[in-house]
């Protein structure tokens, strides 16, 4: 069991759920937005009661999903999963860098326990005088702006184990944020010289193609009619 995101703290208190130490929620690209558990269960195979801090995606379920059954991933496409069996079986740690995107910007990346953001925002001034809050309660300087802040020269750094609520970055003079800044420079260029352009999938919305007559709405009387099919690009304000 995983899941896709972090809490919706817009909706909170009534409905928000909560993230814990994490900062801010849903629709960042902070850990409140972006990290959630994981949990296996395979009796006989995978060791009950462990705890493992390897990192992983959703995407990593499909590669090792085909390891499972003894298949190879196709050749013919680029895969961005992992094989996660040798934590599940073995308990092993692996370097697994994660790529933080809203939209085609690069916000952030994760290798090891080391987290650097190039750039921070939460939302608008515009969505925050509406209301529209993703770190309600939450305000860290420089981090949880409602300005785009560029910080692609020097990226802040967190250690999430030491301080998984991304409230201390590290020195920018310090040999930890030195050796860190390297690695992750490192994984980041081959992740950018890897990518392919392409037309995005997801940037057309039109309400008629929302399910309005699921199966068995005839019994209980709550179809409902779909609007006229008007196909447009998706302006994602946040």
């Amino acid at each position: 069991f995983t899941s896709d995101n972090g809490a919706a703290l817009i909706s909170a208190p009534e409905q928000g759920g909560s993230n814990g130490p994490f900062l801010c929620g849903k629709q960042t690209t902070f850990e409140g937005g972006m990290r959630e558990p994981a949990l296996a269960w395979w009796p006989g195979h995978v060791t009950a009661g462990q705890v493992s801090h390897q990192l992983g995606s959703i995407m990593d379920l499909f590669t090792t999903s085909l390891a499972l059954a003894g298949l190879t991933p196709p050749s013919d496409r680029a895969i961005d999963g992992l094989n996660l069996l040798p934590t599940l079986l073995q308990g092993r740690l692996m370097d697994r860098p994660i790529f933080y995107y809203r939209g085609d910007t690069l916000m952030a990346a994760t290798l090891g326990q080391h987290k650097a953001h190039f750039w921070t925002w939460t939302n608008s001034w515009e969505n925050f005088r509406q209301g529209i809050d993703f770190c309600p309660g939450q305000n860290v300087s420089g981090v949880t702006t409602h300005n785009l802040e560029d910080h692609t020269k020097l990226p802040l750094i967190f250690h999430l184990g030491r301080d998984p609520g991304e409230r201390f970055p590290l020195s920018f003079a310090s040999a930890e944020y030195q050796e860190a800044l390297s690695r992750i420079t490192s994984v980041v260029q081959q992740h950018q010289e890897a990518l392919v352009p392409a037309q995005p999938q997801l940037n057309v919305c039109n309400w008629a193609v929302m399910n309005w007559a699921p199966p068995g709405c005839e019994k209980l009387g709550k179809c409902l009619t779909p609007p006229e099919s008007i196909p447009k690009k998706c302006l994602w304000s946040h």
